[in-house]
């Protein structure tokens, strides 16, 4: 633990030379880490060509493979030629600097090319994924020792978080926009925020400063730099003091400072479980020598008057030695934290391929969208607005079925419904959700064309396809249900539920798309629902019908009510597969979930080659795909 952040550095420095794994847990400073500062390097230099300190940095990036001496090369055309650097580039050919050096050239010319002509149509999103993808730092990232890979990918994911969180608040969703945003927070002094988990594997030495440790507790804690004007630090004064007379509340006496700083001296020590330690040092450089700091007085560890908590130095348990020979300074092998929960989609990446699984949600590197995916949410959110819609004009409650669950959240809807006086009787229990309900296909196409979601697809034409596509769907699925809507008593409903194997309980989370409430024989049942874009096949097989049997698992245990059927309803034609699993059926997928689990925590992520590997989304950084 350190007091403030720039005393952290000297400790990372010497954790690195003593090839000592660490983390440092820093609140702040996202932009000012190498992985990103590469980033945004790249799209200064797509933005302008001739922003030499960008591309230069760029030059330098592991994967096109520069040598020092042709850094230098590309420098001095450079500036005999008063060139910038990508003229010098351009050049190369002309200064006959070897086969080898043009081949690296046109790679990265290449590259500047296909994504400046990117730029002019896609988000910022997009074109950092590409530049990733394309220029191969991605698998570089990803091969680098797994302490590091892990670093640097919740480090990109973080990073994208925040252009996502751009592209979100802007209508001007371009490399510009997001560069003009991104120079001015960074020029009023924000250095982007971090937000490390502390809890995350591997195991490592955590340097953090004291404030970031509240609430946390460690084995073994170190305090360091315990010397006068560090911790304690110097008070800095307001540049302007407001004189006392015009405050209105009660000053407190003594030296407010102070005291702060010993209730965070407090803090600091409170966070061991079992060892801690103290150090501080004559010399840090500089002219004076430092003195000890007054709180290591006040705990009687050293010589001084006026000890305050001389009770601490018994609690601390100081004579244990920590055994640092336990640190694997090769990181041949470190620990994977295990999920706390475990969704279908982590457990069906495992058993299609352990790697891939260790790409997505170990190293959780990020991932290029795809305008299927884009064109699939933007078909679930509509058909979630469309059923809203259709139970606020109803004026469904809750069904008494669910009578023990909570109200579902009203819909954004609902302001305009009342507004027009179609939500007679909302809120009342025991709708029957039947009747003629007045909803027109002209208000599902406006729905529908504020939920599109315009991101990853390749060109205009494939958007426009899609988007024609989509709408076609929403007039056949509307023709199909007027005048007999589906009972839908839950959209999108989260669900928890816990498997017990020996002891042990695995907990798995998932998202019904729709639960629809059906009679049968005079009795009251459910039906679960699940979207998919594609076309409904002839037959499914138990791998397939897996989703859905986790789903009938989880719908048995929450709701106790008896389930009709399960059914996949595939968009593209508007027809369903409906079916309900067996006793069997159902105990052999909780044997598979269990088995697949207890495999994931043995951390072996074994690749898995096979025909399937051209649509992974790591294709193109995994070394052991099959082509």
């Amino acid at each position: 633990l350190v007091r403030a952040n720039e005393s952290a550095k000297n400790f990372c420095n010497a954790l690195d030379i003593a090839m000592l794994p660490y983390q440092f847990m820093a609140l702040r400073g996202l932009y000012a880490k190498p992985v990103i500062m590469d980033i945004v390097a790249y799209l200064k230099m797509l933005d302008n060509y001739h922003e030499s300190p960008a591309l230069y940095r760029v030059l330098n990036l592991p994967v096109f493979d520069f040598s020092y001496q042709e850094l230098v090369n590309f420098n001095y055309w450079a500036n005999k030629k008063a060139w910038s650097l990508y003229e010098a580039l351009r050049g190369a050919v002309s200064l006959n600097l070897g086969t080898e050096v043009q081949a690296k050239v046109s790679k990265i010319l290449s590259l500047i090319n296909k994504h400046t002509a990117m730029v002019r149509d896609k988000t910022v999103s997009e074109v950092v994924l590409a530049f990733l993808t394309d220029s191969g730092y991605l698998r570089y990232l990803a091969s680098q020792e797994e302490r590091k890979s892990m670093e640097t990918s919740n480090l990109l994911n973080q990073f994208m978080k925040r252009i996502q969180a751009f592209e979100v608040s802007s209508d001007d969703k371009t490399v510009k926009a997001f560069l003009v945003e991104l120079n001015m927070e960074i020029d009023s002094g924000e250095q982007g925020s971090l937000a490390p988990d502390m809890e995350a594997g591997p195991e490592t030495i955590k340097i953090m400063t004291v404030h970031a440790a509240k609430g946390l507790e460690f084995k073994y804690v170190f305090i360091a730099n315990m010397v006068d004007r560090r911790f304690p630090t110097i008070e800095r004064k307001e540049p302007i003091l407001i004189p006392d007379a015009l405050i209105k509340e009660i000053l407190p006496e003594g030296d407010i400072h102070l005291e702060e700083e010993r209730r965070l001296f407090y803090v600091a020590i409170t966070r061991a479980k079992q060892g801690l330690y103290f150090s501080w040092a004559p010399d840090y450089g500089g002219a004076r020598k430092k003195k000890p700091s007054r709180f290591l007085i006040e705990c009687n560890f050293m010589p001084g008057p006026s000890p305050v908590l001389g009770e601490v130095r018994q609690k601390a348990g100081l004579s244990f030695k920590i055994p640092l020979n336990n640190f694997n300074k090769k990181s041949e092998k470190v620990g994977i934290r295990v999920p706390s929960h475990f969704s279908y989609t982590q457990l069906a990446a495992f058993s299609n391929c352990p790697y891939q699984y260790y790409f997505a949600h170990v190293l959780k590197i990020p991932r290029q969208g795809k305008a299927v995916f884009s064109f699939g949410k933007t078909m679930h959110s509509i058909l979630q607005k469309v059923f809203e819609l259709v139970n606020e004009k109803k004026g469904m409650g809750q069904a008494d079925l669910f009578a023990t669950f909570p109200q579902p959240p009203t819909s954004p809807l609902t302001p305009l419904l009342i507004r027009r006086g179609e939500l007679k009787g909302r809120g009342q229990r025991g709708g029957d959700g039947r009747g003629e309900v007045k909803i027109s296909i002209d208000e599902i196409l406006q729905l529908y064309e504020r939920s599109w979601i315009d991101n990853w697809y390749e060109s205009k034409s494939q958007k426009d396809k899609y988007k024609k596509k989509g709408g076609e769907i929403l007039k056949e699925f509307y023709q199909k249900h007027h005048g007999n809507w589906p009972k839908a008593i839950f959209l999108e409903k989260g669900f928890n539920i816990k498997l017990s194997n020996n002891g042990e309980l695995y907990t798995i989370r998932g998202m019904i798309d729709r639960i629809d409430e059906v009679v049968e024989g005079g009795v009251n049942k459910i039906k679960i629902i699940d979207y998919k874009t594609g076309k409904a096949k002839d037959k499914l097989s138990f791998n397939e019908k897996e989703q859905l049997l986790i789903y009938q698992l989880a719908a048995r245990d929450l709701f106790k009510q008896e389930i009709k059927s399960l059914a996949f309803y595939y968009l593209d034609n508007n027809s369903e597969i409906e079916f309900l699993g067996s006793e069997d059926e159902l105990e052999k997928v909780k044997q598979k979930i269990i088995t697949v689990i207890q495999e994931i925590k043995k951390a072996e992520f074994l690749p898995k080659p096979s025909q399937l590997c051209k649509y992974c989304d790591f294709y193109g950084i995994c070394e052991f795909r099959k082509s």
